[in-house]
Parts: C-alpha cells; structure tokens; sequence
C-alpha cells in the first residue's frame, strides 16, 4: 500500500479506451508525454496507471520509456482483478504483460471480477494520488466518474484532450 507522504507527489491516469476517441494513438500519446514530463518537472514521481487499453496502457508505455532515459520516476499498476486482459486481442495483451514486467509495484484491487472492480479501482488510484492526468472527451462513464471523485476530493486533474480542442 502507497503510504500517504507519497501521494504529494504521485499522479494517476484515467482514460477512454482508444474506440472512444476521434484522435490516433500518436496524438493522444504526444499530448500525454506533455503532461507527463510537465508533472515530472513540477515534482510528481509516482505515476499510477489503471492498465485499461488505450490511455492507461499510453501513459503507461509512456513512463517506461522515461525510466529508461533516466527519469527517476515510478510506475505503478493499479490492475482490478487479475486476468483483467484475457479478453483483448494479442497486441494489447502483450503490452499489458510487458507493462506490469517492468513496473515498480503492482496492486490487484480485486481478487476476481465482480460489479464495481472498476470503480474501486479508480477510486482507489485517486485515494493515493494529488492529480489525475485524463484523457477525457465529455462521454459519460467510467473515465467521468472518476474525474468527479477526483474534483469532489479536492484532487487537480489535467485532461489533455483540452490542449487537442485549442488547436481544432
């Protein structure tokens, strides 16, 4: 468990998945590794990801490659249940295994899949974070309900499809 004097200085990632936005994959990730090397600068070095496909998985390939150019900085896996990724297609699976190979710490919310894993999950990466780096179009969901426990418990969110909307 993340003790509290870490979550001055942890981020955690909440995002649609990639069928739920107009822009690529390229274009969400260059937004992101903005935001991300943004936080690094303002002194977040915690990063946790819910290892959802699309924005989680990004932000979390994201962190990886810094850790390799020598950013001192931590990836943690926040994963609902275990076996979360049997039912993605091979690409996403492989990308989920090598994610969790190379992150720091690892939590499994809940042992098995049960109704509201998922929120407890992201309840769970906003409870041990001070931002929340979202990739959020408006649509109504899980991504929302997250951003609302985050605004309701006084926790900054960033969503970077903003930046993607100023420059239409």
């Amino acid at each position: 468990m993340l003790k509290n004097e870490t979550r001055m200085h942890t981020c955690c990632f909440t995002g649609h998945r990639p069928e739920k936005l107009i822009w690529s994959e390229q274009i969400i990730i260059n937004v992101l590794e903005r935001e991300i090397k943004q936080s690094v600068k303002e002194g977040f070095v915690n990063y946790i990801t819910g290892m959802a496909r699309g924005a989680d998985i990004w932000a979390a390939e994201i962190i990886m490659k810094m850790k390799k150019e020598g950013d001192p900085i931590k990836l943690i896996c926040a994963v609902p249940y275990n076996g979360f990724e049997m039912r993605w297609g091979i690409d996403w699976q492989l990308r989920y295994k090598t994610i969790l190979k190379f992150a720091d710490e690892i939590y499994y919310i809940s042992p098995y899949y049960h109704m509201g894993c998922f929120q407890k999950r992201n309840k769970w990466m906003v409870d041990h974070s001070n931002r929340v780096i979202a990739v959020y179009n408006g649509e109504k969901g899980g991504t929302q309900n997250t951003i609302l426990y985050a605004k309701k418990n006084l926790i900054q969110v960033k969503n970077v499809i903003d930046v993607l909307k100023i420059k239409k």
